[in-house]
């Protein structure tokens, strides 16, 4: 069995490389980290990530978006997140808060794909 230490990388399907940059960047934090021509595939190697974190997000370019992610993300405050990214105009499913289980609720990027904000 190879020795896998951590998921590095994953992947976004986007329409507009620049406007996700603008989501990621501006409504949920990232930096970006990469930003490289891939000319035989069209775009380029786009990837952002939180500060100071490991686990990073490519942004691709691709025609097929709106799709769900099933990436999860973490928070201290899910309230607090859920108000503010509908404060700026994201959508955002209702926050979830069911005995036993971490609040959370869903939110879509510029293109449609689905996340999730889970608080830790």
């Amino acid at each position: 069995m190879p020795h896998i230490t951590a998921v590095r990388t994953v992947s976004i399907p986007v329409s507009d490389q620049d406007r996700a940059l603008e989501f990621y960047e501006r409504k949920l934090g990232f930096e970006k980290l990469w930003d490289a021509p891939l000319p035989q595939l069209g775009g380029r190697w786009l990837v952002v990530g939180l500060p100071g974190g490991t686990t990073t997000v490519a942004l691709l370019q691709a025609s097929d978006t709106g799709v769900d992610t099933g990436i999860r993300l973490a928070t201290t405050d899910a309230a607090a997140a859920h108000a503010a990214l509908g404060e700026q105009g994201v959508e955002t499913s209702e926050l979830i808060s069911w005995p036993g289980v971490p609040p959370m609720f869903t939110f879509t990027d510029q293109d449609g794909n689905r996340l999730y904000l889970t608080q830790e």
